[in-house]
């Protein structure tokens, strides 16, 4: 069971600065959910936050789970106080969810073995 639930209402791709961002987000506001995952285009260590970047570490996922109601992110136990003790992220993504298709290839692409689903 998931510690922190993200309900996306769209995922996201962008290229910037020689970085690959991947995300999910409830909504465009800065005072709602999202989670971040940051790797350089190259290739390299992944940052991954949730909801604020206090909230975030390089390396910190350990595998991401995807089923039929989106995401299960499992953190490294070492990692877990960057995320406020939380060990699991879900992020929901439903059928209405804008753009997820383009983010999970992306992610999927991401994280290579780490990637279930």
């Amino acid at each position: 069971m998931a510690d922190i639930t993200i309900n996306a209402a769209y995922g996201s791709v962008v290229e910037d600065e020689g970085l690959l961002f991947v995300g999910f987000a409830e909504g465009e506001e800065a005072d709602e959910g999202y989670v971040l995952f940051r790797q350089p285009l190259g290739g390299g260590p992944v940052w991954f936050e949730v909801s604020d970047e206090a909230f975030g570490a390089e390396d910190a996922v350990a595998a991401v789970e995807a089923g039929p109601g989106g995401l299960e992110i499992t953190l490294r136990p070492d990692k877990v106080a960057a995320f406020g003790w939380a060990a699991a992220v879900a992020v929901r993504i439903g059928p209405d969810c804008e753009d997820a298709g383009p983010a999970l290839a992306a992610l999927r692409g991401m994280l290579g073995s780490r990637f279930r689903g």
